[in-house]
């Protein structure tokens, strides 16, 4: 397996473009992302697990139940949620794309991002479709990517090419957070596409699978958001033997996919909002995997914690308050924590306790923005790994006056 370019294009048969249509006001920031596959497509999603739920997420639920899918739209700076005909704009923004495409509604994916509770007027969207289906290129991956960014300050796409049965396959994706991120299928957009030839069942199944170790295990904020959704499209044009069951073929999907989604986790993570560091919290030494998975998200979701990382302060006794109140069952006295960078590694705690370390040097490691937090358990074998960011000033100054 090896990363390639092109994003949601990389894999055959896969267009996609991004336009400004005047969704949003600033006519620098395109609005409008469009990926369309040649040849029908399996697809499997996850969504938020807010009880408030986007209404584009609705829709697309509904239509990935009704069979084969073509293409995902999706607009920015407009969540479509809360509003009375949310609905009824979701389903219109598939029938535009739709009738430019050729396809079915029904074959159109449809997402949105953006402020909450304001309405989201189609008349940008339906100006805008023909321009962004002509726009569509096999080049149309990063276009795509930035279409969909709110407070974003990167993009965030990747591809990679793997062998299944002989036949080289390809699985790219492109995802959007920054803010509102949270584990249980942490707060974001990621459209992911392959030419693997997989059934809908066990593209669910991998990706239903996948997520719980990677966008279930990022947080920047603590908030989940309302249109959470991770969408997965397979149009089998690798034309590799189809997966229908468990074993070789689809352990190495599995292997891809997982490549794709961690990469794109950490992607988001560092581009939390206000973000100056990259927190992982490598979790080791556990009873179980589930007692690892809670240390690990219990540090990076601690507030103090984060503000210490992003003072550089290695203040080590945040990391083991948030242990101790996670609700895992940890014994304290036979935990150990490190803190490491590519400046190196300063062992500060063990067997609970603090130990003697150079405050100096860990400043140094962890003024770098790529921070990993090491944690020994002690109890066994089970390991976890969770992703965050700092907490900083631009975070309040972001969200202080993020719907004017």
């Amino acid at each position: 397996m090896k990363t390639v370019s092109g994003g949601v294009c990389a894999a055959k048969g896969f267009k996609a473009a991004g336009i400004h249509c005047g969704i949003r006001k600033n006519r620098t920031k395109k609005d409008l992302s469009l990926i369309y596959s040649e040849a029908p497509c399996c697809a499997a999603a996850v969504y938020t697990q807010n009880l408030v739920k986007g209404a584009p997420l609705l829709v697309t639920k509904d239509h990935i139940a009704r069979g084969p899918v073509r293409a995902v739209i999706c607009n920015s700076g407009n969540a479509n949620t809360c509003n009375a005909n949310g609905v009824e704009v979701a389903e219109a923004m598939c029938a535009l794309a739709a009738q430019r495409l050729n396809v079915l509604p029904q074959e159109v994916l449809v997402a949105s991002t953006g402020v909450i509770g304001q309405p989201l007027n189609l008349d940008p969207i339906r100006e805008g479709i023909a321009p962004l289906v002509g726009a569509l290129s096999t080049d149309g991956s990063d276009d795509a990517a930035e279409g969909i960014m709110t407070t974003d300050l990167k993009k965030k796409q990747i591809a990679v090419e793997f062998e299944i049965g002989g036949k080289i396959c390809h699985i790219g994706g492109i995802a959007k957070g920054s803010g509102m991120i949270h584990p249980n299928m942490a707060t974001m957009l990621v459209f992911i596409t392959t030419d693997a030839a997989i059934t809908g069942e066990m593209l669910q199944k991998a990706l239903s699978t996948d997520i719980q170790n990677t966008f279930n295990m990022i947080s920047v904020d603590g908030d989940t958001s309302t249109n959470d959704t991770v969408t997965v499209l397979a149009n089998g044009l690798a034309e590799n033997p189809v997966i229908s069951e468990e074993g070789e073929d689809f352990n190495a999907f599995m292997k891809a996919l997982n490549t794709v989604n961690v990469y794109l986790c950490r992607a988001i993570a560092a581009d939390g909002e206000g973000a100056t560091k990259l927190l992982e919290c490598s979790v080791t030494g556990a009873k179980d995997e589930k007692a690892a998975k809670i240390v690990a998200k219990s540090v990076i979701c601690s507030s103090l914690f984060k503000a210490a990382m992003f003072g550089a302060d290695a203040n080590w006794g945040r990391v083991l308050c948030a242990i101790g109140y996670s609700g895992a069952e940890v014994d304290i006295s036979r935990v150990s924590v490190s803190f490491e960078s590519c400046q190196g590694s300063v062992c500060v705690c063990q067997n609970g306790a603090g130990v003697p370390f150079s405050e100096e040097e860990a400043k140094k490691i962890l003024l770098e923005n790529e921070i990993t937090i090491a944690v020994g358990l002690g109890d066994g074998e089970a390991a976890a790994s969770a992703w965050g960011c700092d907490l900083t000033y631009d975070y309040v100054k972001i969200n202080g006056d993020y719907r004017t």
